[in-house]
């Protein structure tokens, strides 16, 4: 997510090395930082970023995904190979032990079928750290989507957001479809610029409740839903909210029964909630290890199927949830496509969980890039993904 809750600022540490801080240092900092009227996270320096991902639970309200007692089994043979492999950024050549060097990169893990290929944490970073996924989650709200659907919650995708949200009946996103609002094709005029701070994204992206109602249900169509694609944070809360009035729960709750305690997630993780006692942010912010976030795609990978042999989607639901949709080839139910039938849950600041089923790959990658977009790092660690995979043969 692209706009967070001001709560997420007061887990900044004056120290860039320390990873605990004081009761009493955090509030001399929310002090301080309230002072400054420092309000955005994407404001905050690498070195206050890099401890802020790492405890968002510090200082934000969230809510937790337990870790399970019987963690779906990882074995280790790790290929010391695959950091000599070579990948190209802007014409010149580097290598994956390159990438694994650079600042930014904070965890990456390869996982070949059930095997850990490759795992490599920066030197404040271990297999039980979390760290923020921001829009990872938004993958995964949608896949909630889907068990809502087969647990008969949800009766379709063509239902519309007013089916299950009355307050925004009669407005332009009433009869708007669920699957256009996965798809990112609303069609309602949106504006996602992340350093404008007059953008609807800066004023409504943490939105959630009556307060994303009413600000969504003054906005007005530009185009014909399904037609065409624009990213939207605060479309994924508001399918959070269709979750939460579909099953009469909480997402959390939700997530654990159906993925997080079924599937075996090795490690406590949280998912950041708009305010204390509140509700989860759909569009962002589960925090979760670097081997769970790799779990998470060997659960996609797997069609959403759970050791014990039930599956918790419907029937084909990753692959129409992986198909190119209308309004962007490049995009499906929130997870961004790619070449060679690989797909990814992405979030700014280079969080990613590379899902490649035909290579029965998954990388996952936690990252505090220098900027939430479009940096040389993103350009690296993308580059030297598509490398990996490439050297596992397809099945």
């Amino acid at each position: 997510m692209k706009t967070l809750l001001r709560s997420l600022l007061l887990v900044c540490l004056i120290s860039s090395t320390a990873l605990a801080a004081s009761d009493d240092a955090v509030d001399e900092l929310v002090k301080r930082m309230a002072d400054e009227g420092i309000t955005n996270v994407l404001f905050l320096n690498d070195a206050d970023r890099r401890i802020a991902f790492a405890h968002i639970d510090r200082a934000a309200a969230t809510r937790a995904l337990p870790a399970s007692p019987k963690p779906y089994p990882l074995s280790t043979n790790i290929d010391e190979s695959l950091k000599g492999l070579t990948y190209r950024v802007d014409g010149e050549e580097f290598a994956v032990s390159d990438l694994l060097a650079q600042e930014p990169l904070m965890g990456m893990a390869v996982v070949h079928g059930d095997t850990i290929r490759l795992e490599h944490y920066a030197t404040d970073h271990k297999p039980d750290s979390r760290w923020v996924s921001f829009s990872v989650t938004k993958s995964f709200t949608s896949t909630l989507i889907g068990a809502a659907i087969k647990d008969g919650y949800i009766t379709s995708l063509d239902d519309t957001v007013a089916d299950y949200l009355p307050r925004l009946r009669g407005t332009d996103y009433g009869g708007v479809t669920i699957r256009h609002m996965l798809q990112m094709a609303s069609g309602i005029a949106w504006n996602e610029d992340y350093a404008d701070p007059d953008s609807d994204v800066a004023k409504a992206g943490g939105l959630q409740g009556t307060a994303l109602a009413n600000y969504l249900g003054n906005l007005k169509r530009a185009h014909a839903p399904g037609e065409v694609f624009n990213y939207n944070t605060a479309e994924t809360n508001l399918v959070g909210e269709i979750l939460r009035a579909a099953i009469g729960n909480s997402a959390a709750d939700y997530m654990n029964t159906k993925i997080w305690q079924a599937f075996g997630m090795e490690h406590d993780a949280t998912w950041l909630l708009t305010e204390p006692f509140g509700v989860e942010t759909g569009g962002c912010c589960i925090s979760a290890s670097l081997r769970d976030y790799a779990r998470l795609g060997i659960f996609a990978k797997h069609e959403g199927k759970l050791p014990s042999g039930e599956n918790v989607l419907p029937d084909g639901w990753m692959d129409a949830a992986t198909a190119a949709s209308k309004g962007y080839g490049g995009y499906g139910y929130k997870w961004w496509l790619l070449d060679d039938d690989a797909y990814t849950a992405s979030g700014i600041f280079g969080q990613m969980i590379y899902v490649n089923p035909k290579r029965d790959l998954v990388i996952a990658v936690h990252s505090n890039a220098p900027a939430a977009v479009g940096t040389e790092y993103h350009k690296h660690y993308r580059a030297a993904v598509e490398a990996i995979a490439g050297s596992f043969n397809a099945q």
